[in-house]
């Protein structure tokens, strides 16, 4: 039975071949393979590679170590990925990108409580509003304290997240989140009463805070998410180094000693700073466009705030909103965050209805509750529609429009509330209600409605398990009697065999018979009916009712194109009947590049003793008989 535990087992067997996780610099995965960039290639094993249990055969190529699993790949990848191998993202989009999918990943394993505990604030949210008297109680202070504590103190689950990645000291990077947390939380220096206050509250109140001399900008670190992930990546370099020198009976004490000493000193000097400076400089660019056109102010207000939060540069705009606050009980940059925050919940909203990833389902519902009602948007964020990208930017579409509607009118929200659905009401007492309503319903409907009719690349389930094999079932684990009989061309070309395609792993058929086609034109249609198992932009994997299943490859090594001009038109999961448009690809692209456009399709699944032959010959039309089975 494959399990999560084999994808381990065959990932633990295969790095241990090719030099363990220190001799690789990346891997990365394509419909079939893993593709290693080693270090130093002599310490790689190839024999032992080609006889792990789970691997078909190794291929070199490109300056790179191919490593061909099959329709598993996804899954030892991933395993792979766990063990701390630094990945390169195989649809990676650039700079941005990868830097989405870092912090992204990075939240990934603490989601789940995110979600739980931002329920929690939201029912709280309700019935404080219901009853303002439990509100005060002590039985909603504590169940306040249980779902709150995690968000104040999220430097420390980042912490231990981010080391995993880096691959630094965990319990050292716990450490320095602490020390970050620690300066806004427990008194440790004298304030100008001679009583003992914090880092924070000292700088807060005109102290002048050094270190060795040299001025600190002391910032909240409280809920901090870009100074701690830079932190611990300065930490991991800095161990790295202090690696190489350290004596071997001093390192485990000097090493931990040395990196405190440096990387928190550090972070409060130049990362903190450099996130407040970022973070004053949006302040000021605001506030100038707010004194042209409030129109204008609350459009970047709604379409930023959020990446605001994701930076941590919002602090920057805080101080501005207390002091309005101070001076006249309210501010006007209050007013658009609401369109903001509860555009990401409809974003969310249209992720639980749309996609098939069951993980993603369960994590959407909750999100979406607790962003849209008591305005906790880190499990939506980070959870969700960051995670997917688009949604995201389409929230943020629906925040600017929503943002600028809010600040036309002059609302703004009495008092500093976390803006949602529930507090939205204290927005009732200035400017005009009405466009505040309109305005954050138009930023939901505007994110629910892109995210609807634009969609975005669904996250594909991960392979079920196998179920038993049945007495007397055919080899090969199909597990009903063959119905598939043919498998179509997905495009439209001429026919050549398989031995005759120029890449050794195909050629050799060591993934299945079948053959290639030369297309003539750029559409993908499905060879059989069944369901879509594998979606990467070159490549489809189907899987038929009786256990058939097909790889199409469109292009040799196109991998390497990173997704530039394919687009796929199904998603995994999909279910799709024979003669149905997978996706299209730009061919001239393909040949422009250097690729070869020659579409593979081979039977990576069959019973056992049934015979695949091909079927089509010279030139074949799309949908035409390419493979028969039996």
């Amino acid at each position: 039975m494959a399990t999560a535990s084999k994808y381990q087992t065959i990932a633990d067997d295969v790095l241990r071949a090719v030099g363990g996780v220190e001799n690789v610099v990346s891997v990365t995965h394509c419909a079939t393979r893993l593709r290693f960039r080693l270090r130093d290639r002599e310490r790689a094993d190839k024999a032992a590679v080609e006889a792990t249990r789970g691997v078909i055969t190794v291929v070199e190529a490109g300056g790179q170590f191919q490593v061909v699993i099959g329709n598993t790949v996804n899954s030892v990848f991933e395993a792979v990925a766990a063990s701390g191998v630094a990945t390169e993202a195989a649809s990676s989009g650039g700079f941005l990108a990868r830097a989405i999918d870092l912090v992204t990943s990075i939240f990934t394993p603490f989601l789940w409580v995110l979600a739980g505990t931002g329920l929690i604030k939201a029912f709280l949210a309700v019935g404080a509003r219901i009853s303002p008297e439990w509100g005060e109680s002590s039985t909603y202070a504590i169940w306040f304290t249980a779902a709150d504590a995690i968000f104040q103190f999220l430097p420390i689950l980042l912490a231990m997240t981010a080391a995993k990645r880096f691959k630094a000291n965990l319990y050292t990077s716990v450490a320095i989140a602490c020390a970050l947390i620690y300066s806004a939380t427990l008194p440790v220096i004298p304030g100008t009463d001679g009583a003992e206050v914090t880092l924070d509250a000292f700088a807060a109140g005109g102290g002048e805070l050094t270190f060795l001399g040299v001025p600190v900008v002391m910032i909240s670190y409280l809920s901090a998410v870009i100074p701690t992930i830079l932190a611990v990546y300065a930490q991991s370099h800095l161990e790295r180094l202090l690696a190489r020198f350290a004596p071997d009976a001093l390192r485990n004490f000097v090493t931990p000693m040395i990196t405190l000493a440096v990387i928190v000193p550090v972070t409060f000097l130049a990362i903190g700073p450099v996130s407040d400076i970022v973070g004053r400089g949006l302040s000021s660019g605001i506030n100038t466009m707010w004194d042209l056109s409030p129109a204008v102010g609350g459009a970047l207000m709604g379409a930023l705030w959020q990446v605001f939060v994701i930076f941590g540069v919002h602090w920057g705009l805080t101080p501005v909103m207390l002091q309005d606050m101070v001076t006249q009980g309210y501010s006007l940059l209050t007013g658009p965050l609401f369109p903001a925050v509860l555009a990401q919940a409809g974003a969310a909203a249209a992720v639980l209805i749309k996609t098939r990833n069951r993980d993603l389902k369960g994590v959407a519902g909750p999100a979406t509750i607790s962003a849209f009602l008591a305005g906790i948007t880190e499990p939506a964020i980070y959870g969700v529609t960051l995670r997917l990208k688009k949604p995201f930017i389409y929230a943020c579409i629906g925040g600017a429009v929503g943002g600028s509607i809010a600040a036309a009118g002059g609302s703004a929200a009495e008092g500093f509330i976390l803006p949602g659905a529930i507090t939205v009401t204290a927005t009732m007492g200035i400017g005009n209600f009405t466009m505040q309503l309109i305005g954050t319903g138009l930023a939901i409907v505007i994110a629910f409605a892109l995210t609807m009719t634009l969609g975005f690349t669904d996250i594909p389930n991960p392979p079920a398990a196998e179920a038993p094999k049945p007495s007397g079932a055919a080899g090969g684990g199909v597990a009903t009697a063959l119905r598939t009989r043919v498998v179509l061309a997905p495009v439209a070309g001429r026919v050549i065999a398989l031995d005759a395609v120029p890449d050794a792993v195909f050629s050799s058929g060591a993934l299945g018979p079948g053959a290639a086609v030369v297309p003539s034109a750029g559409r993908v249609v499905a060879p059989v009916d069944g369901e879509v198992i594998t979606v990467l932009p070159h490549a489809y994997g189907l899987q038929t009712v009786d256990g058939v299943e097909v790889l199409v490859h469109v292009g040799l090594d196109t991998v390497r194109m990173a997704g530039e001009g394919f687009a796929p038109a199904v998603t995994p999961g999909s279910q799709v009947v024979a003669g149905e448009l997978l996706g299209e690809f730009d061919l001239a692209a393909v040949v422009a590049a250097g690729y070869d456009p020659s579409t593979v399709v081979v039977v990576t699944r069959s019973p056992d003793g049934v015979a695949v032959t091909v079927a089509g010959h010279g030139s074949v039309g799309e949908a035409d008989a390419l493979l028969r089975i039996g």
